[in-house]
């Protein structure tokens, strides 16, 4: 199979879907691998580096698209590229399909065979390609709240750590998943009074059995919300249900009842958001201010730590991308039901519960296409 790795050109995303080691080990696999030029210099790989490793550099998307069988990107197609993917062409790419309609039906209309990474699910309901984003992220919260409680910046002037006579900055964490345990592990490292709340209780009997004593575990409900936040100088998003739109767990109406200069991230923003404040913010321009609440809505976090995320993506990718390269999408997705759960949308037909009831497009199931 012919593998094309794409030039991210999402705002300051820095990150490349394969490394040079990994399109070696696709060489290995008899497998060509295209690498469209200066994609891996953002996170630290040259073209040399990817040829060295037998891969073919080539000039422009439009080139990977004319001859990949399969397209491999960190981000979701952008406007510029859905004239360029081919009818059978195999996406596999972070799509978050249930906040974006109009990639959706353009995918539809292209007739490609598009596999998202954050729906690749194992049998115990984790989700192995998006985890080590949701790592980098999850700890990448806490540092942009310390920042952005900053007053420079219109916070709250607060230490999050505090300081021997001075308490500490609270923060509320919105999920127990991989994002929320990743942001509460850094988040009590660094002394702040923690809350995490998540409505699964064995979840919150394993953290409880894992985190410090400055960790503090609740049931979530919508009156713990409403309680929490009045008190939290940090309040981070980390909610997730596969494939589907994020939750408004923080009304419009709760800021009012904040203080002044609290900070809002919201981890979950790829997928609409968990705030109802939320909109998508960029690295170049990553806050706004509503009703005195800062409000951090980066939609791809882990570009800013491109050389880390690129080289943890991979390590997860790679055994997928070589699985559909080896068998195919069709012998792939029948073999091993963890790629079958990541397809969203194939040659025409919405296979993906979640994006099919955010749009309100038919949903086919995907057994009936294999």
């Amino acid at each position: 199979m012919i593998i094309g790795v794409l030039k991210e050109i999402k705002t300051e995303e820095n990150r490349v879907s394969m490394t040079p080691s990994g399109a070696e080990v696709a060489a290995q696999h008899g497998h060509t691998v295209l690498v469209e030029k200066s994609a891996g210099v953002g996170s630290g790989f040259s073209d040399e580096e990817y040829q060295r490793m037998g891969a073919i550099v080539v000039d422009d998307a439009a080139e990977i698209y004319a001859r990949a069988d399969m397209v491999m990107h960190v981000k979701e197609p952008l406007a510029p590229e859905y004239d360029l993917i081919k009818e059978n062409q195999i996406i596999l790419t972070y799509l978050h399909l249930a906040a974006d309609a109009t990639l959706t039906r353009a995918l539809v209309d292209r007739r490609s065979i598009n596999i998202a990474y954050e729906t690749i699910q194992k049998a115990d309901g984790s989700l192995p390609l998006l985890t080590p984003m949701s790592e980098v992220a999850g700890r990448m919260a806490v540092q942009q709240a310390a920042k952005y409680l900053e007053m420079t910046y219109g916070g709250r002037g607060l230490l999050l750590s505090g300081v021997p006579g001075v308490e500490p900055a609270t923060v509320v964490i919105l999920g127990g998943g991989v994002v929320g345990t990743n942001a509460a592990k850094m988040a009590c490292g660094l002394g702040a009074k923690v809350f995490v709340l998540d409505k699964n209780l064995e979840r919150l009997r394993y953290l409880s059995d894992v985190m410090p004593s400055n960790c503090f575990l609740l049931a979530s409900s919508p009156a713990a919300i409403r309680d929490l936040v009045k008190k939290a100088d940090v309040v981070i998003g980390a909610v997730l249900v596969p494939g589907a739109k994020a939750p408004k767990l923080v009304t419009r109406d709760m800021l009012s009842t904040m203080k002044k200069g609290a900070v809002l991230v919201d981890v979950a923003i790829d997928q609409g958001g968990c705030f109802e404040t939320s909109k998508p913010t960029t690295h170049k321009e990553p806050i706004y201010t509503v009703d005195g609440i800062v409000h951090y809505c980066v939609a791809n976090m882990p570009g800013a730590v491109a050389k880390t995320s690129t080289l943890a993506l991979t390590n997860a990718t790679l055994p997928y991308a070589l699985e559909i390269a080896n068998k195919g999408w069709r012998r792939a997705m029948k073999e091993n039901p963890e790629i079958a759960r990541g397809a969203n949308v194939i040659a025409g037909r919405v296979t993906h519960a979640g994006v099919a009831e955010a749009h309100g497009l038919e949903h086919v199931p995907l057994e009936s296409l294999l």
